[in-house]
């Protein structure tokens, strides 16, 4: 069965969802997304992660006709039109069609995407990851764009070098963020995170509040210095949820092995997320 997807105020099989070429997501890249999972088939962080979908579009100057609980509705609904026991919700915002094929008319179109949610490996969680730290910076920060060329670049360059991961570093060599994650260190007991020049997660956020409750938190610049010689180091993200890194470039963190604070806090987020947390 096909998947069905809402496109444009329809719900359409994947072979029919089209938008017109004229569209500046397509011409100019010009359009911003959120992605969100399910847990026990639910969507977890659903209205969180509207709300960042929405301050998104306002960030690049898009109007639009539809207020958060269209949104919520139309997400619902297309989950249910699916029937998959666990799913990536995908919402996307283009640019709409344009005369000129450069400005924005006020008619931006609304596209939620639902598909099975990917399996990760294992070993991630149990071993931790390699990630390389790489000289980038995101345009808008704070705003989830849909051009990911940056990202897709960087991601195939940490494939090249055995991560799975690239953290951006600005030219000051402070560390910003990955191409698909947030970072965090523990510096002792200290957890640090930084908090200028980022997308912030809604994963990192709730992190955060679990941290808050167990260890010193500082949310600053951190340096790439720093990074390399923290006591353990671990991302987070939609899909991912928490993984422990255990090298960095070709320097290995701590032990070389996930610490005992990340996965104190990895049982931590699991149990936030499980069914009976939320």
């Amino acid at each position: 069965m096909q998947p069905i997807y809402y496109v444009d105020g329809k719900f359409v099989p994947a072979d029919q969802a089209v938008i017109p070429v004229d569209d500046l997501a397509l011409l100019r890249g010009i359009g911003v997304f959120d992605l969100l999972r399910t847990y026990d088939g639910k969507p977890l962080f659903l209205d969180e992660h509207i709300a960042r979908l929405i301050n998104s579009a306002r960030k690049i100057k898009l109007e639009l006709p539809w207020s958060e609980d269209d949104i919520r509705r139309i997400v619902l609904e297309t989950l249910e039109r699916n029937k998959l026991a666990e799913a990536n919700i995908r919402m996307v915002i283009t640019g709409g069609s344009s005369p000129d094929f450069m400005t924005h008319q006020g008619n931006p179109r609304l596209i939620v995407l639902v598909t099975p949610l990917p399996q990760l490996p294992s070993w991630w969680y149990q071993k931790g990851v390699k990630v390389i730290t790489m000289a980038s910076v995101r345009h808008i920060p704070d705003a989830k764009s849909i051009d990911y060329l940056p990202a897709a670049m960087a991601l195939s360059r940490a494939k090249a070098n055995g991560a799975i991961e690239a953290i951006y570093v600005d030219d000051r060599d402070n560390v910003l963020e990955g191409a698909t994650s947030n970072i965090f260190v523990f510096l002792g007991d200290t957890l640090v995170t930084p908090g200028k020049g980022i997308l912030s997660g809604i994963t990192r956020k709730v992190v955060l509040d679990l941290a808050r409750e167990i260890y010193q938190v500082q949310v600053r610049d951190l340096s790439r210095r720093e990074l390399l010689a923290a006591d353990e180091v671990f991302i987070t993200g939609t899909n991912k949820g928490l993984v422990p890194v255990v090298q960095v470039d070709d320097t290995l963190i701590g032990k070389a092995r996930p610490g005992e604070r990340t996965r104190k806090l990895m049982a931590e987020l699991a149990r936030r997320t499980s069914p009976a947390g939320t």
